[in-house]
């Protein structure tokens, strides 16, 4: 019984430290060295940029795309714009054709975001890479707000934030649970900058210089997570911006967005091997230190924690153990009864609004396990699966 009781309290402090703990810690970091803070960054900085979108059958959105693109705050002579959409059997590489500000790099062959992403880089001319997604939509400045950063020699990179936009069309139900998440991401993106360094950018919006950038495998899944960490991992910071921001739909189903969750998770547990060294904790302190809390503890740990923890209170709970620990249990059932119940539960209701935290998060953790299970199995292919998006007002 006491080792279901060591079990269970080292469980909750691990998805704890995660979750929030580390945050609180990293928080008062932040406030300890605040008067030291510096900011290198200059308005008046127009480095040349190379605007990079991968796109695969996106003909219902490409052209909304290349005209939200085209119409970037930036001086015109600074940028330029390449789409490739190596794979796509649809439209998308006959609308970008029509746009001569835009270069287009297309081949019938599809080998994977990873490669096309390599190519692409391989074609760009200039010094700064900006990576963005086809089915997202930048505010005017996000070009100008991501540039003016690289007046500091020091800064290899800058992540942009994600907006998830909530649709009528999904009941909101997938909308509300993701925007909360990324809400939460994006706090703890803004505190990971502060310390030392964003831990991975998001693919809707990242850039860094073009000298730093590393060619990836074609096997890669999380191709803008490893991206960006090569170059953290290189001793270049990357800042997070939350002026220059991608906003895009949220998946049309819980379907599409497990598909989503269950793909990205097995890339996590790639990329956690990939990146191996970053356990070397006296090379990088820093950098390992976020890198373990926020993403190691995340993807590998806090999903196993949480089955831990509910199997070994409920076995005391059936038994003559701690009483605490009985409570704790009856806490979680609770929970988890409420996270299997909000599905039925009308959109826009108040309960609703209350069920949404805990659904999200017990549907995220599961797709964790199931991406673990995938990658074990070695089933998840490179070349990224379209998921449906909810569809605008």
């Amino acid at each position: 019984m006491l080792v279901l009781q060591y079990i269970f309290f080292i469980s909750c402090f691990l998805v704890f430290y995660n979750y929030a703990g580390y945050a609180l810690v990293v928080i008062f970091l932040n406030f300890i060295k605040k008067n030291k803070k510096t900011d290198a960054s200059s308005k008046d900085y127009f480095p040349t940029v190379s605007f990079i979108v991968a796109a695969f059958n996106e003909e219902d959105c490409i052209k909304e795309k290349i005209i939200d693109s085209l119409a970037q705050n930036y001086p015109p002579e600074k940028i330029e714009f390449i789409f490739i959409t190596d794979g796509s059997t649809d439209n998308t590489a006959k609308i970008i054709s029509g746009y001569p500000q835009i270069k287009l790099l297309h081949n019938t062959e599809r080998k994977g975001k990873s490669a096309a992403l390599n190519r692409a880089v391989a074609n760009a001319a200039n010094d700064i890479l900006i990576f963005c997604d086809a089915n997202t939509i930048l505010n005017r400045n996000a070009v100008l707000n991501i540039c003016r950063h690289y007046a500091d020699e020091h800064m290899g990179g800058v992540a942009g934030e994600k907006k998830v936009l909530t649709s009528p069309e999904s009941g909101n139900r997938v909308g509300e649970g993701e925007g909360l998440y990324w809400k939460y991401e994006s706090f703890l993106k803004k505190i990971d900058s502060e310390f030392y360094s964003v831990v991975g950018a998001a693919g809707e919006l990242f850039s860094l210089r073009r000298n730093l950038f590393e060619p990836v495998a074609e096997n890669i899944i999380l191709d803008d997570f490893v991206i960006s960490m090569k170059v953290a991992q290189k001793g270049f910071r990357i800042i997070y911006e939350p002026e220059a921001y991608a906003m895009e739909l949220p998946s049309f189903s819980l379907k599409d967005e497990k598909k989503r969750k269950v793909r990205i998770a097995a890339g996590g547990f790639q990329a956690i091997v990939l990146l191996g060294s970053l356990f070397l904790f006296w090379k990088q302190p820093k950098l390992s230190f976020l890198y373990i809390s926020h993403r190691v503890l995340r993807w590998a740990v806090s999903p196993f924690c949480l089955v831990f923890a509910f199997i070994s209170s409920m076995i005391i709970f059936f038994s003559r153990g701690n009483h605490f620990i009985k409570c704790l249990f009856l806490i979680q059932l609770c929970f988890y009864t409420i996270a299997f119940i909000a599905p039925l539960t009308a959109s826009g209701k108040k309960w609703h609004q209350l069920f949404k935290f805990p659904h999200y998060f017990v549907f995220m953790n599961i797709a964790v396990i199931q991406g673990f299970v995938r990658f074990l199995r070695g089933k998840q292919p490179s070349a990224w699966e379209k998921s449906k998006r909810a569809q605008s007002n």
